[in-house]
């Protein structure tokens, strides 16, 4: 009988350098290959960075609802804190542990913390939308499910040119273990989590971002903003397709301005300012564009100094801002988070999109825009004539034009998102 045709085969009469002993390690060694393969979470080495977590395809293996993390008030700017936001979820999930839903930050204060103007996460974004889109992946729990607030460990976070990825890393692993995880808390004290090392892949942020949907009278804000700029433009006679519309962030602002300014002298890079008239110039060089278009400017009235961002387009562009478009008053009800919240929404579904490649609030838009082309089926080259063009403008692309742009979703951190950069992946 042959070997593999043996009812009960005795190993043991084979001496330990023979062919079959040599095959049953063999098989052992590739059963405990694939048993490691099938590990749902896993610690890589990618490029050197010990610590980076791989995004799995289903996400099944579920978050702890009875252990909780909870971080510092969220600030800055709108883009900020959903970077911030977004890296406390991700730090929450390394944990397996659900983040406490975390107080955003309703004014661009950042420095006067006592003008910070909290505003509860759940006033700004659907807090049910978001555990059921992110289910299985990431989880925000309400302070009302903490079952004993004295069952609280503190991590201070480390801070400092001497505090490393692998020494950040290490503090994480160290809190994942008992003692640590015995508590129902795990409190993390410091900074802004928008500043804390960055861990993940920008395929681990997309998936929080894609959790997070404007709560019902916002979304119908930007839904009146956006049905205005499509009424701006005639529509074409028998055409039943809403009007197309582009939307432009122009960055020219006086914060912005001073910013990028000194942003180029340290990094010694001349394509992170653009004027208004090489933002102007630039767009109309864009090839391709049905016009008459409307043409959204989103940008930041209060800080604009410029007081002819209307003038100089090209002949078939109409330029409109908040107040020409006649939804000014809509705006001026609310803080700047919620305002950016909905110009964003604006810029995120508009037919076009050109940005400065430097700007956290252009590059989300970018990284979601190119999600979308991806959920689409679309390729995920630079071609002409894709669905959810996004463009550059402070780089120049063909014709004098500005640089087409897609976010590169294969990325290990969200390093150039966060702070920006030139390379646009077109």
């Amino acid at each position: 009988m042959g070997f593999w045709g043996c009812k009960v085969c005795n190993f043991t009469k084979f001496p330990l350098n023979s062919w079959p002993w040599k095959c049953l390690v063999l098989v052992t060694i590739v059963m405990v290959y694939k048993a490691m393969l099938l590990s749902k979470i896993s610690w890589s080495n990618v490029n050197g960075k010990d610590g980076v977590i791989g995004l799995e395809e289903e996400w099944d293996y579920g978050v702890r609802r009875d252990k909780f993390v909870e971080v510092p008030q969220i600030v800055w700017g709108l883009n900020n804190q959903k970077i911030a936001f977004a890296r406390a979820c991700l730090t929450a999930r390394m944990l397996n542990r659900t983040l406490l839903m975390p107080s955003l930050s309703a004014s661009l204060f950042y420095k006067e913390i006592d003008q910070l103007e909290p505003i509860s996460f759940d006033k700004v974004f659907q807090l049910e939308k978001f555990n059921s889109m992110c289910n299985g992946f990431v989880r925000v729990g309400r302070y009302s499910e903490v079952l004993n607030a004295s069952e609280v460990v503190e991590l201070t976070k480390g801070s400092g040119r001497k505090w490393t990825d692998e020494r950040d890393i290490g503090q994480l692993r160290e809190f994942g273990n008992d003692p640590y995880d015995e508590y129902e808390v795990i409190r993390i004290l410091g900074k802004n989590p928008f500043l804390w090392n960055d861990h993940w892949p920008v395929k681990e942020y997309a998936k929080v971002f894609e959790c997070l949907v404007l709560v019902d009278e916002l979304a119908k804000e930007a839904d009146r903003v956006i049905s205005r700029i499509r009424e701006a433009v005639p529509r074409k006679t028998g055409s039943l397709e809403p009007a197309p519309y582009m939307a432009v962030h122009m960055r020219i602002e006086k914060d912005w301005m001073i910013h990028c300014k000194k942003r180029e002298q340290r990094s010694k890079i001349n394509e992170i300012c653009s004027s208004k008239e090489e933002i102007t110039q630039r767009v109309g060089n864009i090839k391709g564009l049905n016009k008459p278009l409307a043409v959204y400017l989103a940008v930041a009235d209060s800080l604009l100094e410029d007081e002819t961002i209307l003038s100089g387009w090209d002949d078939g562009l109409l330029p409109f801002e908040k107040k020409r478009l006649g939804v000014k008053d809509i705006y001026d009800k609310y803080p700047y988070l919620i305002k950016s919240a909905i110009d964003y929404e604006v810029c995120l579904r508009a037919n076009v999109f050109v940005g400065n490649s430097f700007s956290t609030f252009s590059n989300l838009i970018v990284l979601e825009r190119t999600q979308k082309m991806i959920h689409s089926g679309l390729s995920s080259t630079c071609s002409s004539g894709l669905s959810w063009p996004s463009y550059a403008y402070n780089i120049k692309g063909d014709f004098d034009g500005p640089k087409r742009w897609m976010t590169n979703m294969s990325d290990i951190s969200l390093q150039t998102i966060s702070y920006g950069t030139n390379q646009v992946s077109c």
